[in-house]
Parts: C-alpha cells; sequence; structure tokens
C-alpha cells in the first residue's frame, strides 16, 4: 500500500500538533509539511507532494477559501477543510466546495479544538486515509 503524503494547513501552532498526533496514529500516513497559513502552503506545495492537505477557512496573511482557490490549479491532492466555521448553513462550507474541497469537517470545540481526536479522531482518520489511498494510488 503506497503511503500518504499529508500536509496540514493551520494558523494555530496547537492545532497544527493536535491534528498531527491524531493522523500521525495512521500507520501510512506521513506527514510532509505543516504549514500556518495558504501563502506557506503554497510555498512547500511542490516539495511537499502531498496526496491530502488538510486546511483550516480563518487564518492570516492568506485564508483557506483564497489558498483553495490557488491550490486547485496546481495538484490534484484531495484537500479536506477542518475549520471551525465550517458549520452547517455558514456559507464557507457551500464556497469551499464549489471550490474544490472533496471534504468540510467542523472543528468540534473552536478554533483550536483540544478534544480533536475524542470528538473527530476516528472520522479525521477514515477520511484520510479513504481520500488518501486514492490520490496516492493514482499519483
Amino acid at each position: 500500500m503506497p503511503e500518504i503524503r499529508l500536509m496540514i494547513v493551520d494558523d494555530s501552532s496547537m492545532m497544527r500538533m493536535i491534528i498531527s498526533n491524531v493522523v500521525s496514529r495512521l500507520p501510512d500516513v506521513r506527514i510532509v509539511a505543516t504549514c500556518e497559513n495558504g501563502s506557506v502552503a503554497l510555498s512547500k506545495l511542490a516539495a511537499a507532494r502531498p496526496d491530502v492537505i488538510l486546511s483550516d477557512i480563518e487564518m492570516p496573511v492568506m485564508d483557506g477559501l483564497t489558498f483553495l482557490r490557488q491550490v486547485r490549479l496546481r495538484t490534484r491532492a484531495a484537500i479536506i477543510i477542518l475549520s471551525s466555521v465550517a458549520n452547517l448553513g455558514n456559507p464557507n462550507v457551500d464556497l469551499a466546495r464549489k471550490l474544490g474541497a472533496d471534504a468540510v469537517l467542523c472543528k468540534p470545540s473552536g478554533s483550536t479544538s483540544y478534544d480533536l481526536e475524542e470528538k473527530l479522531g476516528a472520522q479525521l482518520q477514515r477520511i484520510v486515509k479513504n481520500f488518501g489511498r486514492s490520490h496516492a494510488a493514482a499519483g
């Protein structure tokens, strides 16, 4: 089974660490880059060659929606939005899907969700594996 290469994009260093801890428990996932905003992620994209990108929406410098608009032109990686503003009815959810997000998940308890693993960990792992397998195999 091919390795799944994962990029994490979130302005909170704590959230990057929490997400890393959750997904690194998957034996076939390797985190190839962590980035504090979309601009940094774009600069690391070619070298990182991710199969899956996990991105927040609300970030300084370049937010997740602007990043999504630009990254979709540069990669076929699966893009999963993981954001505190990704609840049902939020117009950013529909916009993210229109811009090419493969999945949109809501952080369970705000921008820094210390309970991410407990409340969303299994679902996040499953989504990363499912999208990652199809993209890693195609890549």
